[in-house]
């Protein structure tokens, strides 16, 4: 197999964004909802009100259409063929890598690599940067905010290397203690790992200023952006980050797909992730050399489809415009907080100056299991457990919250259907 090059590039997605140029003109809620056919169901009777988008948002009618279209019209494998479904595919699928390019700001498209999620993103750094550079008393710094999945691989590899874990603290309104964390960072340090945006609680970390104060104590960073990327314009040149960490499906695209961006002169320095096809340059029955970025980690057929349809999102996240969405949301998150705080017996957990998107709340006398099951009878939809953050959990000595999660569709509206379906709980616990 010879080394995988583009065949050659394009600008344009397969199928236009339906309502970009109507959207970018002014913020208008309803047009955007009109965009995103599953709104328009009924759940028990009542009109879907979607309040979990932390898990996952809801996709837009352009993404629907470009998975379609790419199964309609150009199915074949890339990098592989020279017939004209799989030079279209080929297109197709790098033109989608330079569309995250731009949205990320990375400075060549060979510095993103796609993954399934953001979960398998940091996993390939852990197991292949990390095996290279940690090794026994050496340290690995997270905070205790974090998803799982940027805690759970950190375990993992200290426990393989015999290094240790360092874990750097929040307050009581789910703020990270920077000036803590930099007091962690000393020259057994070899990798921070930290989330942009907690999906627990909602705070925005000013990953800014973390990446320059690691960097002046020589620690790179990786930055874990599930929950950030799709309320917020991300440039990973400025944050100057070392590697950050996406996944599609929370950015309106498809599940199945995520991002890995890395310096390129780490990527170069990394082994394998993983080995097959598309990941080498040479095999013979006793060596294999490997391919040039990204593909040295993109070992096997990938999800083409989910590429297209990742793209055709950022096409229409695009379109509408980080100001537009932000500005939104946060009238919504301002909304939502009052509101909620105004229902008795709710306690918000999460109040930091700096966040987004999520309300996290417990209520008197209730579990919140009982809280979504009841809600959901009335039509709304929220998450409700641990969301993969037990030690936030711990940290505030709670067992699980509920929590409500918003995006661009969601409106004030909902947010009081929310409020309503509380109430009923309370009749319900009375």
């Amino acid at each position: 197999m010879t080394t995988t090059t583009p065949l050659r590039s394009a600008s344009a997605s397969m199928t236009p964004p339906r309502g970009e140029a109507a959207v970018r003109r002014a913020f208008d809620v309803e047009r955007v909802r009109a965009d995103f056919p599953i709104l328009r169901r009924q759940v028990h009777g009542h009109p879907l009100v979607y309040l979990d988008n932390a898990a996952t948002p809801q996709k837009p009618q352009a993404v629907l259409d470009a998975i379609v279209s790419y199964y309609t019209e150009i199915n074949a494998n890339v990098h592989r063929g020279v017939h004209d479904l799989s030079e279209r595919a080929t297109t197709a699928f790098e033109a989608a890598r330079e569309k995250v390019r731009g949205f990320f700001n990375a400075r060549e498209a060979r510095e993103i690599v796609f993954t399934r999620n953001a979960t398998e993103s940091i996993n390939l750094v852990a197991w292949t940067f990390g095996r290279t550079n940690v090794g026994r008393d050496d340290e690995v710094v997270v905070t205790a905010m974090e998803h799982h999945s940027n805690l759970v691989p950190w375990q993992m590899l200290c426990e393989a290397a015999g290094a240790r874990l360092r874990v750097a603290p929040i307050d009581d309104r789910g703020e990270l203690l920077v000036d803590e964390l930099e007091r962690l960072l000393g020259p057994r340090t070899k990798l921070l790992a930290v989330t942009h945006m907690s999906n627990a609680l909602g705070t925005v970390n000013a990953v800014e200023d973390i990446v320059r104060i690691a960097h002046a104590h020589g620690v790179p960073v990786l930055i874990d952006g599930s929950q950030a990327a799709y309320h917020m314009k991300v440039d990973v040149q400025a944050l100057d980050c070392d590697f950050y960490a996406a996944t599609g499906h929370k950015l309106y695209g498809p599940t199945g797909i995520g991002v890995l961006y890395g310096k390129a002169a780490l990527l170069e320095s990394m082994p394998p992730f993983m080995g097959g096809g598309d990941m080498i340059a040479s095999v013979t029955l006793e060596k294999s050399t490997w391919n040039v970025l990204p593909y040295k980690f993109e070992a096997g057929t990938p999800h083409i489809a989910g590429a297209i349809g990742l793209g055709a999102a950022i096409d229409y996240i695009t379109g509408i415009g980080f100001d537009a969405i932000g500005a939104h949301e946060a009238a919504l998150l301002a909304y939502g907080t009052e509101a909620l705080s105004s229902v008795p017996g709710v306690r918000l957990i999460g109040t930091a100056r700096r966040k987004a998107s999520v309300l996290s709340f417990v209520m008197e006398g209730v579990h919140p299991h009982d809280i979504g099951t009841i809600v959901d009878r009335e039509g709304v939809a929220i998450r409700t457990g641990h969301h993969c953050a037990q030690p936030v959990m711990a940290r505030f000595s709670v067992p699980a919250t509920a929590r409500a999660s918003l995006a661009m569709y969601n409106t004030r509206g909902e947010i009081d259907t929310l409020v309503r379906a509380l109430e009923r709980v309370r009749e319900v616990f009375a």
